[in-house]
């Protein structure tokens, strides 16, 4: 076990807590094989009725995946750890979508990336006044992953090229509308429910919690977003943004700007692939063909490099803007990946 999680058993509870708060328990890869480990000594073990994840840090629950690292790695020409990382990463955010068992995720503070990927595809997904979620990862060049394109595709409207595209933080009001949770309950409750599940391992005490959701700022600005994101391309949502007068359409542009043409258009079709009938599966499957080739084909390692490591913010993306984009481009980086596809 790493000192970074705290799996164990308490009462009728399985307990999974992130303890990396210093780095805003960002997810490596220890961690994620700890979590899958956990959920497999559980399954069949009778004394565990209900899971309970949650995070030491009042600033975050997981602020995405320790991509430090797979700068670092991808510099020296060593794609094969993150691929590795990537591929049991997501096998397990499968696993905690399908596990038989209720699990409970509590996410306060920042949710982002792969904090998304472990606290928003189970069952019981609870958030509070200071939760700020989001799918930034267009910024560094990447794709939302970690199944979170199934999560956008099946947003309300076009919240989700919005929101996937943009990176835009959700308060607990909007994460439940766009589908990133489903129970809003005031933290200072919290520890109190936690006892109260840990004891009976039983569900219906969540119930008996709930608090009325606060309001979505998405949902009054939803038809507007629905008008700007229904655009084809991005070409054309830049071409519409730059249309509109409107400030949300001015502070999207300046906000797309920022972030890899590449990364945006793909994850335009990731998102509109899914959106018919969202599926996991599909989802991680397609993203581990993008985050696969991210390093040596894509944006990523200059993204991380701008935002993370140099932190100048100002990163030279491979194309200038979306004009310079080829559909071939963003193809490439979604073909089959033969015998490297990620497989459950």
């Amino acid at each position: 076990m790493t000192s970074d999680i705290s799996t164990r058993i308490e009462g009728r509870a399985g307990r999974i807590t992130l303890t990396r708060p210093k780095a805003l328990n960002a997810l490596s890869y220890d961690m994620c094989k700890a979590i899958a480990a956990a959920l497999d000594n559980w399954e069949n073990d009778d004394t565990v009725q209900i899971i309970l994840i949650d995070a030491e840090s009042d600033r975050a629950f997981c602020a995405g995946g320790d991509i430090a690292a797979i700068y670092h790695q991808g510099k020296a020409g060593d794609y094969a750890e993150a691929r590795a990382f990537w591929a049991d990463e997501y096998r397990m955010n499968n696993r905690l979508a399908t596990y038989p068992k209720p699990i409970v995720s509590f996410m306060q503070g920042y949710v982002m990336g792969g904090g998304v990927g472990v606290g928003c595809h189970v069952q019981h997904r609870i958030v509070g006044d200071t939760t700020r979620l989001a799918m930034p990862e267009c910024g560094i060049g990447l794709v939302p992953d970690v199944g979170g394109t199934a999560l956008l595709a099946s947003a309300p409207g076009h919240l989700g090229e919005y929101l996937g595209l943009t990176g835009a933080r959700m308060k607990a009001g909007d994460a439940i509308r766009a589908g990133f949770a489903d129970h809003y309950i005031a933290e200072s409750d919290w520890d109190t429910l936690k006892q109260q599940l840990i004891e009976t391992g039983d569900i219906t005490a969540l119930t008996a919690t709930l608090h009325p959701a606060p309001d979505s700022e998405l949902a009054q600005k939803q038809d507007l977003i629905d008008e700007l994101f229904s655009a084809g391309t991005l070409q054309d949502l830049f071409q519409r943004l730059e249309d509109n007068s409107s400030d949300l359409a001015e502070e999207t542009l300046q906000s797309l700007r920022h972030h890899a043409p590449l990364a945006m258009a793909t994850s335009l079709q990731l998102i509109r692939r899914q959106r018919p009938t969202p599926n996991l599966k599909d989802a991680l499957t397609w993203e581990y063909r993008c985050t696969y080739r991210a390093q040596e084909q894509g944006d990523f390692l200059e993204g991380i490099r701008a935002q993370v490591i140099d932190k100048d913010r100002t990163p030279k993306w491979t194309h200038a803007s979306p004009a310079d984009l080829t559909q071939a481009e963003i193809d490439r980086m979604l073909e089959p990946l033969g015998d490297s596809e990620l497989r459950f």
